[in-house]
C-alpha cells in the first residue's frame, strides 16, 4: 500500500497497515537516502492508557483504505509544497491496540532543521484532522467512538494563516 509521491533520490511515501514498525530502521532509511540530508525529524504516536477521564483497555482504529492513502498522500504533498524537503515517510497503523503500542510514525528529512520540524508538525496536525480514521476506545465493560478534539482543529487552523 505504498504510494511514492516523488522519484529521484528522495522518498515521499505513505503506508497504512496493521504491522508494527521499527522506528529506528525507518529513521535510518530516511537519513541515509540522500547525502544532502542535514536534519531528520520524527514523531511517534503511541496509544495512551487514559483518555477523557477513563482508563482505556484497548483501542480499535478503522479506515477506508483508498480514501486514507489518498488523504495522507495529499497531506504529504502539501508539506512538500511548503518546505524544501528531501523525504517524508508516514506509517499509520490500523487494527486493535493496547496502551503503549505505536500507532503512527512521521519522519521528515531536509537540509536544515527548521523545515523538517515545521513539516513534521504540519503533517501530524493535518493527519489528526483530515485523515479518515475512526477510533473506538474499549473501556472496562463499554466502548465509545472518539470525536475529534477542538485542540487538534486549532492546531491545524494555525497553518492557514
Amino acid at each position: 500500500m505504498d504510494d511514492p509521491i516523488s522519484k529521484n533520490d528522495s522518498v515521499f511515501e505513505v503506508m497504512v497497515h496493521e504491522d508494527e514498525f521499527d522506528s529506528g530502521k525507518e529513521i535510518q532509511q530516511l537519513q541515509s537516502q540522500n547525502a544532502r540530508v542535514g536534519a531528520v525529524v520524527s514523531f511517534i504516536g503511541v496509544m495512551r492508557e487514559f483518555n477523557e477521564g477513563s482508563n482505556v483497555k484497548s483501542m480499535t482504529l478503522e479506515h477506508y483504505p483508498a480514501m486514507t492513502i489518498k488523504s495522507l498522500s495529499k497531506i504529504v504533498a502539501q508539506a512538500k509544497e511548503r518546505w524544501k524537503l528531501i523525504g517524508v515517510k508516514v506509517i499509520h497503523r490500523v487494527g486493535e491496540f493496547k496502551p503503549q503500542d505505536p500507532i503512527v510514525f512521521v519522519g521528515v528529512t531536509s537540509e536544515h532543521r527548521g523545515e523538517a520540524f515545521f513539516a513534521c508538525e504540519f503533517i501530524m496536525d493535518y493527519l489528526k484532522t483530515q485523515a479518515p480514521f475512526w477510533k473506538k476506545e474499549n473501556l472496562s465493560g463499554e466502548s465509545r467512538w472518539v470525536d475529534s478534539r477542538k485542540s487538534d482543529e486549532d492546531a491545524a487552523d494555525r497553518w492557514q494563516k
